[in-house]
C-alpha cells in the first residue's frame, strides 16, 4: 500500500427528518450547504466552491447526483482520481426518518480528525434543519 493512500471512510448519521426536501435542499445546494458545511458556497452546476472564513477556499466537481438520493464530489486539487466525498440520503422505512450517509476518504493518521470534523458539521446541520 502506498503510503499517501488514503482509506474510506463511511459514516451514517440518523435524522429525524421527516421532509426529504429540506434535507435534500440541505446537501446538494449551496444555500443548503452553507448552513451546515461552509461559510460560503457557490456553484456554477459543475463545479462547487466552499469558503471557510476569510482565506481557506476548496473548489470541487459534483461528478454524480441522484436527486433526493446522492451527491458526489471531487475535490479537483486532489491527486488520485478515485477519491471523493458523497453525501447520501436514505429512507428508514419503519421509522420514516432518514439516514445521512457521508464517504469520504482521508489518510490513516487524519481518520479520527475527519470523522470528528462530519460529527461537527452534521451537528450544525442537526441545528440548522433542526432534525
Amino acid at each position: 500500500m502506498n503510503i499517501m493512500e488514503k482509506e474510506k471512510i463511511h459514516l451514517e448519521y440518523l435524522l429525524n427528518a421527516t421532509s426529504k426536501t429540506i434535507l435534500w435542499s440541505a446537501i446538494s445546494t449551496p444555500t443548503g450547504l452553507e448552513g451546515w458545511f461552509a461559510d460560503r458556497v457557490h456553484s456554477d452546476n459543475k463545479h462547487v466552491v466552499f469558503h471557510w472564513g476569510k482565506t481557506e477556499k476548496r473548489t470541487a466537481e459534483i461528478i454524480g447526483m441522484r436527486a433526493y438520493s446522492f451527491i458526489r464530489f471531487r475535490w479537483t486539487d486532489s491527486e488520485d482520481p478515485h477519491e471523493y466525498f458523497e453525501l447520501k440520503m436514505t429512507n428508514n422505512e419503519l421509522t420514516n426518518d432518514f439516514v445521512l450517509e457521508i464517504t469520504d476518504f482521508a489518510h490513516a493518521d487524519e481518520v479520527d480528525d475527519a470523522c470528528g470534523l462530519w460529527e461537527s458539521q452534521v451537528e450544525t446541520l442537526r441545528r440548522t434543519c433542526g432534525f
